[in-house]
């Protein structure tokens, strides 16, 4: 009531609703002018529209006799759009540039909100606004002035040629039947931005007459801005409550799909962007930015947003590349789409970007030569891909754009954990799509990485892990002998082996855990932007404390029963892969994500049932020492389980054997004749 009475109503104005020109008027929004210069003083020579994409064209004079107007220059422009002769084509008749002509564009795409107001006698007038147009100069007499200088250097060019030729040379015409257009092919072709501006061109303009400010129709035309009759029944949409005059006013944001911007073709205001959903706004921010660190990015989606929303999205549209983010090939490259310089589909274009981003997981620089090596792509694809990510350095190659960002790797060290998985992940398709090499999968070493400043050697750290194992070893033992009264006293069903209570152990033996070589060099220590930590030891090679043993065993024996009853047979090569593939699609924080080693694996195997297979692999064999590991499960409750058995004791004798070697040895030993899709199942 206080700041009512400091603040009286001077005055109330009547507002009226004008509709004689409800769907006719139009703003223009004209180029700044000089302050001496008023509306009367421009001569508007033409005028031209196209109602339906509400575009406009409007040619006006330029005054020649003005001081400021640099005659040589109009000449000049002139000369260059006409030419030396003049015609009822010419676009100056008087061989002077005295006329310019300026192109609408809408300024806004939704003017339901603006209206014209007119004041007059204590009543004020509003008309709603049907179009609000910029209009800008148009320079196409500079196109038509190209077009001459072509033609000019055309005909000098057949000039010169020789005169003796009365006939020209025969040449072999190919003649192609287009096919059929198919749905999909015509949906492209219908959206596509040369149809579009067919469709444009295709509407014809409507001329136009202007008239001045001060003309008589003018002033008719103006009556038009006031509302015909001040009855109540013509100004309904005035008589509300102050409640439903303000939802009118500030009516409530609906998201209209024909509004919605389809980024980064169309431009959208941050403004604009916080009206989306948080995963809208993610995807949209990641795919016109392509990388960027975590810190920028919330500063972006501005105060109060949840970082682990945040980081929720983000994985969802990006990758973690040296800490940092890095946006998906699929969703820069989307399904059913091409390359713009080579026509190569979407899905061989995300590939090759793939390979690019796991090239810089492993180093800060990436050479251009062998990335087209190895995809075969065309270089104007490659060159986008490095681009998206990375700046060329003279003699050096291409260099990741953005710093190793420390901050974020030490605060989310789970969110690490889990890029990494999926990398290794994307690792193994892209090692069986492109067949990479020992010197793809190695990365190289740099003689000075100023990237960041803590780089130690894989050996240093090797070094640094079994000191501190020494040191501890005290403790460990206490821990193993507690451990294992506990075991002994709990007797339960689900023991855990000596074996793998001993994988404290493992730095100070020759056992190496879960194999990541092709990682190990990452940035000169970094797997994926993760430095290991000096006080993290505790946490490989599956040392944990006591009360989560049980637990991760139990998790790790669930995960090997359910993969052999599915496959039967598996190298540890594989094994490990479909391993890392479920933790990747484990949350974080799980019980498993605390560290698994090769032996710890390996004896669960064992535990679960399953036997290793000792084929007698030839020596000059390529396959890798985790293929030549083959692990079986022995009995799976089955049928088959002694058949299964014949043929797992037949392959440990020889590593290829014919098929009816294969029948007859089952028929001996099982003693009974088996057919032919009996033996297909068994072998499969």
């Amino acid at each position: 009531m206080a700041n009512e009475e400091d603040d009286p109503i001077i005055q109330e104005i009547d507002v009226f609703l004008a509709r004689s020109l409800l769907e006719k008027l139009y703003l223009f929004q004209y180029p700044i002018r000089p302050a001496s210069m008023t509306y009367d003083d421009v001569t508007h020579l033409s005028a031209k529209i196209k109602p339906k994409q509400q575009k406009v064209e409007l040619e006006m004079a330029i005054d020649t006799l003005n001081p400021n107007y640099c005659r040589s220059k109009g000449e000049q422009i002139a000369l260059n759009v006409d030419g030396t002769c003049t015609d009822e084509t010419s676009t100056y008749s008087s061989k002077l540039m005295d006329k310019q002509t300026f192109c609408s564009s809408q300024a806004a795409s939704n003017v339901s909100r603006y209206a014209a107001a007119v004041y007059k006698k204590g009543e004020l007038h509003l008309t709603p606004l049907h179009g609000i147009l910029q209009l800008r100069p148009s320079f196409t007499y500079l196109d038509k002035a190209d077009a001459k200088h072509r033609e000019r250097e055309a005909a000098n060019e057949g000039g010169d040629s020789s005169q003796d030729e009365t006939e020209d040379d025969v040449k072999q015409i190919t003649v192609r039947f287009s096919r059929p257009e198919t749905e999909q092919a015509r949906q492209r072709r219908v959206q596509s931005y040369e149809f579009l501006q067919k469709r444009q061109a295709e509407e014809h303009w409507v001329h136009l007459h202007y008239y001045g400010l001060k003309d008589s129709r003018s002033e008719h035309e103006r009556q038009y801005l006031f509302s015909q009759g001040h009855g109540l029944a013509e100004n309904t949409e005035l008589i509300k409550s102050p409640s439903e005059y303000l939802m009118m006013l500030m009516p409530p944001s609906i998201e209209e799909e024909n509004d919605k911007p389809m980024a980064p073709s169309s431009v959208l205001s941050m403004a604009q962007l916080r009206t989306l959903p948080l995963a809208d706004q993610i995807k949209i921010l990641m795919k016109n930015v392509k990388v960027m660190p975590f810190a920028n990015l919330m500063s972006l989606l501005g105060s109060g947003t949840d970082s682990t929303a945040v980081l929720r999205c983000i994985q969802q549209v990006a990758m973690l590349v040296q800490g940092n983010w890095v946006v998906k090939s699929d969703v820069l490259y989307p399904k059913d789409t091409s390359s713009p310089h080579s026509g190569v589909p979407a899905e061989v274009l995300c590939r090759g970007r793939d390979f690019v981003m796991w090239k810089f997981t492993q180093d800060r620089w990436v050479v251009r030569k062998e990335v087209a090596a190895v995809t075969k792509l065309c270089p104007e694809d490659v060159k986008d891909f490095l681009e998206h990510m990375s700046v060329a350095r003279i003699n050096k190659g291409w260099e990741f754009m953005l710093p190793y960002d420390e901050d974020f790797v030490k605060k989310h060290p789970d969110i690490v954990q889990r890029q990494h998985m999926l990398w290794m992940g994307i690792q193994a398709k892209l090692e069986k799509v492109y067949n990479l090499l020992k010197e793809h999968l190695t990365p190289k070493k740099q003689e000075a990485q100023s990237a960041h400043p803590l780089v130690v050697s894989g050996e240093q750290r090797v070094n640094t892990a079994k000191a501190k194992v020494k040191q501890n070893y005290g403790q460990l033992e206490k821990e193993f002998q507690k451990q294992k009264a506990e075991l002994k006293s709990n007797d339960t069903s689900a023991k855990m082996d000596v074996s793998n209570i001993h994988i404290k152990e493992e730095p100070m033996s020759d056992e190496e855990p879960m194999d990541t070589s092709a990682y190990e060099g990452m940035n000169n220590g970094i797997v994926n932007g993760l430095h290991p930590q000096e006080d993290s030891t505790d946490s490989l090679n599956g040392h944990l404390p006591g009360g989560c043993i049980d637990r991760v065993a139990q998790e790790l024996k669930a995960f090997v029963s359910s993969i052999f009853k599915k496959q039967f047979v598996l190298t540890l090569s594989e094994l490990k892969r479909l391993f890392n593939l479920h933790l990747a699609s484990l949350p974080p924080g799980h019980t498993l994500f605390s560290g698994i080693s090769d032996k710890m694996l390996q004896d669960m195997v064992l535990d679960t049932g399953c036997k290793q297979i000792l084929v007698p692999f030839p020596p000059q064999t390529a396959a890798s020492p985790d293929e030549l590991k083959v692990y079986a499960l022995w009995e799976a409750g089955d049928t088959y389980d002694q058949h299964r058995q014949v043929l797992l004791e037949i392959f440990s004798k020889n590593y290829r054997v014919r098929r009816n070697v294969i029948q007859s040895q089952l028929s001996q030993e099982c003693g009974e004749d088996l057919n032919k899709q009996e033996v297909d199942r068994v072998l499969k």
